[in-house]
């Protein structure tokens, strides 16, 4: 058989890697398949920790296994979406990183993302929203910290039981405002380098799935390909729904290593409860639904292949 690649993880703003620990666990004991995570400087209590030093952690796991011969899954959430995808620059058998030009011997063969946006080459988290924080959150220039205006419960676990909701909210830490706001200009779009699996929320109350299912439209415009399915929980399925996060985990690692379900890479009997939004002939409700967020944002993703092919040929005027 086939050795399984490691699987590491990247958290979201305000959060330890140990929110992971769920599907963690089941991975580990009903695959045996090796897990590693990432602790982000932006979030150990240091104002000026960048997303230089976010990307360079998680840089420092993935070269960690490929310099051994091990290939890489980067699963990342909420904004260590962009974190983990532009740490796979350099690590991918692509277009833009041919076999030849590789240092390590293994290299990250897919991207998981969850509730998470799809990083754009050369700018920073906060560059599409015009630098102005959502409602949810607010910069404390004077803390140098991204502050929650909003119930951390109602925004990130709202379907958890109140007593472990409670846990998860004890376990937030400060969010550095330059990771959000600055390094732009080592921002990549690996998402493009490799196929793509994106776990929707579709009761997400931090980042709205219609906003979600308009980014996966965006990166499909822009070349990407996207495995696209969503799960009814929150922002962190990861804690209300992991049995399932592990199905969709485990069919991606099945599909990159070619493996079949019988070589050791089964579902475990975890139920389908996924939806994947794509319209249907006979649902017409479902092309308002799913099929315009979808539309809009490969128009979007159109859009902005065509600016940097102009912006490219303009600069080597």
């Amino acid at each position: 058989m086939a050795s399984l690649p490691t699987l590491v993880f990247v958290p979201g703003s305000w959060h330890k890697p140990s929110c992971y620990n769920k599907v963690i666990e089941q991975l580990q004991r009903g695959h045996n398949i090796k897990c590693l995570t990432v602790t982000l400087p932006s979030t150990t209590g240091d104002p000026d920790a960048t997303f230089k030093n976010d990307l360079d952690a998680a840089k420092a796991v993935i070269s960690s296994e490929t310099t051994q011969g091990r290939d890489v899954v980067v699963i990342a959430h909420s904004y260590g979406g962009m974190v983990g995808a532009s740490a796979i620059e350099g690590f991918s058998r692509s277009h833009s990183n041919p076999p030849s030009s590789l240092t390590s011997p293994g290299h990250v063969k897919t991207l998981i993302l969850i509730a998470s946006g799809f990083a754009i080459t050369g700018l920073s988290f906060m560059d599409p929203l015009l630098g102005i924080p959502p409602p949810s959150w607010r910069a404390n220039r004077t803390t140098g910290f991204a502050e929650l205006a909003t119930s951390p419960r109602e925004l990130f676990y709202h379907d958890l039981a109140a007593d472990e909701a409670a846990r998860c909210v004890a376990e937030l830490t400060p969010q550095s405002l330059k990771a959000l706001f600055e390094g732009g200009e080592h921002v990549y779009a690996g998402w493009r380098d490799v196929p793509t699996w994106y776990v929707g929320t579709a009761e997400d109350r931090a980042l709205p799935v219609v906003l979600q299912r308009v980014q996966v439209g965006m990166a499909r415009g822009q070349g990407g390909v996207v495995v696209h399915e969503e799960l009814a929980a929150s922002h962190s399925p990861f804690l209300s729904k992991p049995q399932e996060v592990v199905r969709i985990v485990m069919e991606a690692v099945r599909e990159v290593s070619g493996l079949k379900a019988e070589e050791g890479v089964g579902l475990g009997g975890a139920e389908m409860r996924s939806l994947v939004p794509e319209p249907r002939l006979g649902a017409p409700w479902s092309w308002v639904k799913y099929g315009l967020p979808l539309v809009v944002g490969r128009g979007m993703g159109w859009a902005i292949l065509g600016f940097m092919s102009f912006r490219r040929f303009w600069r080597r005027r």
